[in-house]
This record gives structure tokens, sequence and C-alpha cells, in this order.
């Protein structure tokens, strides 16, 4: 892991006091899984509800949200593929995760001086991450029955009848997660929004909220020979 936080340190300057969190690659990647993203959920809550039909009207009518929702779903899932190249390898769920699953309520009510120390990513990142793999696929999986089903015969019908349920209830516990991720990023650790759009973050976020990983990067700095 010092290994990978003396590089991502080294791929990109930031200002006096600041740490690189994300590569321009990987906020590149995370942008494009969350602007399609949320084409997805405002044409979709259109398409499910009556109530919501104003959704597609303002983004540009029925027939170009329907004909543009399927692609702009491949889209998000071609940054759901991205995103398990990038970040995988460091979501693997590890002891400290447990105990910080343990001491969720603290989190909640921002007191991270109880919270086990977090790595770069804490245990609600990850179980995060690992829902959008997920849903994300079963939505990519049941969005391609409901796009051609012409393509399925009728004595298979029933994979209609699957994928609406599996699409439909994907996509609520897809809007639960962004809800969270939401909230995460700009209640529970004030200041990581900025570390999606900038790329860094300041020395005091790090110490805060992700204190093993501000070790690691301090670590690898110091045992880094200078030139």
């Amino acid at each position: 892991m010092t290994s990978r936080a003396s590089t991502l340190q080294a791929e990109e300057r930031v200002p006096p006091g600041h740490i690189l969190r994300y590569t321009f690659r990987e906020r590149l990647v995370h942008w494009l899984a969350a602007l399609s993203y949320i084409y997805l959920l405002l044409t979709g809550l259109a398409f499910w509800s009556p109530w919501l039909f104003w959704l597609a009207v303002m983004l540009g009518g029925a027939p170009v949200s329907r004909m543009l929702h399927p692609w702009i779903g491949l889209l998000f899932f071609a940054g759901i593929v991205q995103m398990y190249a990038l970040w995988a390898s460091e979501m693997t769920i590890t002891p400290v995760d447990r105990e910080w699953f343990g001491a969720i309520g603290h989190y909640i009510r921002n007191e991270d001086e109880n919270m086990p120390p977090a790595g770069r990513y804490n245990a609600g990142q990850k179980l995060l991450f690992w829902g959008f793999i997920i849903f994300g696929t079963l939505l990519l999986l049941s969005g391609l029955v409901l796009w051609f089903p012409e393509y399925i015969p009728w004595s298979l019908r029933v994979l209609r009848y699957i994928a609406v349920l599996v699409h439909a209830s994907s996509a609520l516990a897809t809007i639960g997660l962004f809800l969270i991720h939401v909230y995460m990023g700009v209640f529970a650790e004030r200041g990581a929004i900025d570390s999606v759009i900038h790329g860094d973050v300041t020395e005091d976020f790090a110490r805060r909220f992700h204190p093993r990983w501000y070790k690691e990067i301090v670590n690898s700095s110091s045992t880094t020979p200078r030139k």
C-alpha cells in the first residue's frame, strides 16, 4: 500500500499542506459514472411514475429520454467497469472495517475520534463501492432484456417479468446508495466533495477521516530517497 501511496503523490502536484487523494483518471471515471447515473436516475423516475413524467419533458421529451436511457446505461456501466479496475484491490473488507461497522453510530454523529483508524477508504465507502458494482451489473443485465424484449421467446417470457422486478429493485437500491454517498461526501466528511473535483485534500482532512492512510502517506514520503 505504501508504494501505491507514494506513486499517487508523485503523479500530480498539489498545494503545500495538501495530499493527493484522486488522480485525474480517477476523478474522470468518478464523474463519468456520476453524471451518467444522475441522467439514468432522472429519466428512470420519469418512466416509473406519471407524477414524475415532467423530468423526461425537461430532458428533451419522452422519445429522446426513451432513446438515450439505455445508451447512457451502457456509458454508466463502462464507468462501473473502470471503477472496478481502479479500486477493487483496495476494497477488501479488513478486521478494522468490521470494527468500523460496529462503531458506525459515532460516524453518524461525527465523533471521528471514536472511530477505528480508516485507510484510504473506510468500511462505508467500501460497502457503497460493492453495492454499485453489484446493482449496476444487475441493472445492465435486466436492462438488456427490457431493451430488446422482441428477442425473448414467448416460452421464456418469465424473463421479462423478472427483468422488470430486478431493474426496479436494483434502481431503488442504487438510489439509496447514492443518497448515502452524497451524505458522506457533503456532510459526514466535509471537504470530500472537493477531492473529487480538485483531486487533493488537506492534511487535516486526511488525519481526521483517514488516519491510517495519512500515516501510510507520511511513512512512504519519509522513506522515499530524495534526488
